[in-house]
């Protein structure tokens, strides 16, 4: 998406795969970072107490960053090699080293967190491909006002919107160059219009 010659914007809107497996495995691990990121909806939580606190505070370190590499891999490469976790084919690639709680707690939920992702990655290019080019001016509208409202044209920028499947309602930084949208408030045209206002004057 641009907004034609001079300063121009791109907006990139997905449901990742890789992002909802890592959340979905948050979900059923426990794990309490990012603190005001939402659960998912119908996935199980994890009972408490099932761990240590020190070794949950191990696995959550991992976790976390796993997750910051799957959100944003280029700004957040691994400090050692990568290698596939078998049971997740091609979808986990973990440190070498640091990484070896994680694998193990983790490895349990292959099938199930696989299986999960897909059907949820599934319904997002469904229901984009049933409101053609909205995707488009949802953010063209909110970016052509933004201009009015300061008197120039936006300046150039780049912008990474996951649209998930959370509990609550809502926009939550999840990167320096990356959103989180409930699919609920995306579905919604005046109300994610209104939340998405404030990211797009940050960042134009």
């Amino acid at each position: 998406m641009h907004a034609g010659a001079g300063p121009s914007w791109v907006v990139r809107e997905n449901a990742s795969r890789l992002v909802l497996l890592a959340l979905y495995l948050r979900d059923r691990l426990g794990i309490a970072s990012p603190t005001d990121l939402p659960r998912l909806r119908g996935v199980a939580p994890a009972p408490p107490g099932v761990r240590e606190v020190d070794v949950q505070d191990l696995l959550e370190r991992q976790w976390r960053s796993w997750w910051m590499m799957t959100v944003e891999p280029e700004a957040h490469p691994s400090p050692t090699p990568l290698a596939l976790l078998e049971s997740y084919g091609t979808d986990v690639a973990l440190p070498i080293e640091g990484a070896e709680l994680l694998a193990q707690a983790i490895t349990p939920f292959a099938a199930e967190s696989r299986a999960w992702a897909e059907r949820a990655a599934q319904g997002y290019p469904r229901a984009s491909g049933a409101r053609h080019g909205d995707s488009y001016r949802a953010y063209a509208g909110t970016i052509a006002e933004h201009e009015r409202e300061v008197g120039r044209r936006a300046h150039s920028f780049e912008l990474n919107v996951e649209v998930l499947p959370f509990t609550e309602r809502g926009v939550w930084w999840i990167g320096s160059l990356t959103i989180a949208v409930t699919d609920a408030l995306r579905a919604d045209p005046v109300a994610f219009d209104a939340a998405i206002h404030p990211i797009i004057a940050e960042l134009a």
